[in-house]
């Protein structure tokens, strides 16, 4: 709650509480989960920087057009990871930075003597990045380190923005989704198999489907059978070539980053098909390969996503698929077959 001269606190692990004069108007985001967080909060004309704009700021925007007076203007944002330096911090002049500062003293020429000077200088950190993947933070971080889902990152920017009633009402919303799908979800041994892949030049870029973090709070929920899911791979994603990719033969491939501009599913599938190896694949051969959405998702995202998932995998329970043409906003869908009220959603967020 605030106090008597107006300021308020919100805390978040690793930084701790953090005291706030008044509401940031200028943040600082580099991964896409905090811009749609703000965006969810009707705070998305705050953002003053973000990962990949160029393929976020569209891909975000194609969830958005089925959400009625929401949008995000992402043009001219700079991307931070082409200049992270202190002097790029200074020059944004940031209320708040979304980023942890964990992750930041990973990066060349950081360390926390410099997160320390951007603090008292320009801005907070308030980011947790490793509840991606729970992966290991760098000291000094590491120890106490604390892993968030998704929805509960999303309820600590909440409390920043002093956007509880717009995060609770949003919160209840996913907490429906979940539960719709929990109900109807079908008994492990007839679930599909699944991977979730990015397609590189003769290999696969594999991701997990059902691990812990938020980067997979997308696919867990809907507990397919992950082809890949006894692998341990070393970074936040392993390779397997096409031989591997057929002995594990998952019914269902989601291609990673599909529904973005960087990747045209019609030469995803073309290559596929007239791979010699390729063209063998199950899910090539029954159509079942889908451009799926972003890895760094924030809440809007996640409902979208999920859905998406939802229709992917489990087509006779959730309803099928549309089909998706590159470039296109998110399929429109028949009301009596969405899986969240999209109006619902838009009136939080415009209206709160």
């Amino acid at each position: 709650m605030p106090t008597d001269d107006g300021s308020y606190t919100a805390s978040l692990s690793p930084v701790g509480e953090v005291e706030f004069n008044s509401v940031p108007e200028n943040v600082f985001t580099m991964y896409n989960q905090y811009a749609d967080m703000l965006v969810a909060l009707n705070h998305g004309d705050a953002v003053n920087s973000m990962f990949v704009p160029d393929m976020a700021g569209p891909s975000m925007n194609h969830y958005y057009e089925r959400l009625s007076g929401v949008s995000f203007d992402w043009e001219g944002l700079p991307n931070p990871y082409d200049n992270f330096s202190k002097e790029f911090f200074y020059s944004l002049g940031s209320d708040v930075h979304f980023l942890d500062p964990a992750w930041a003293i990973s990066q060349e020429n950081w360390d926390t003597g410099d997160i320390e000077e951007i603090v008292d200088n320009v801005g907070p950190f308030f980011g947790n990045f490793y509840s991606g993947t729970h992966g290991d933070p760098q000291e000094p971080y590491s120890e106490n380190y604390q892993y968030y889902t998704l929805w509960e990152l999303f309820g600590r920017v909440a409390t920043v923005f002093q956007e509880r009633k717009r995060y609770e009402q949003l919160r209840a919303v996913h907490e429906e989704l979940i539960e719709t799908i929990r109900t109807k979800l079908p008994p492990e041994e007839d679930r599909p198999t699944a991977v979730r892949v990015t397609l590189g030049d003769g290999q696969f870029w594999t991701y997990h489907l059902n691990r812990p973090g938020f980067w997979l709070a997308d696919t867990r929920p809907l507990a397919a059978n992950d082809a890949f899911g006894d692998e341990t791979w070393d970074g936040l994603w392993g390779s397997v070539g096409y031989e591997t990719m057929l002995d594990a033969d998952p019914d269902v491939i989601l291609h990673l980053w599909g529904m973005t501009p960087r990747y045209n599913m019609d030469d995803v599938r073309e290559r596929l098909t007239s791979h010699s190896v390729g063209k063998n694949l199950a899910a090539v051969k029954n159509d079942r390969v889908y451009a799926h959405g972003m890895r760094y998702h924030g809440p809007i995202m996640n409902l979208f996503q999920i859905e998406m998932t939802a229709k992917q995998l489990y087509p006779d329970i959730f309803g099928e698929w549309p089909t998706y043409e590159n470039g296109d906003h998110y399929p429109e869908i028949p009301s009596e077959e969405q899986l969240f009220s999209r109006d619902r959603v838009a009136k939080i967020i415009t209206d709160g």
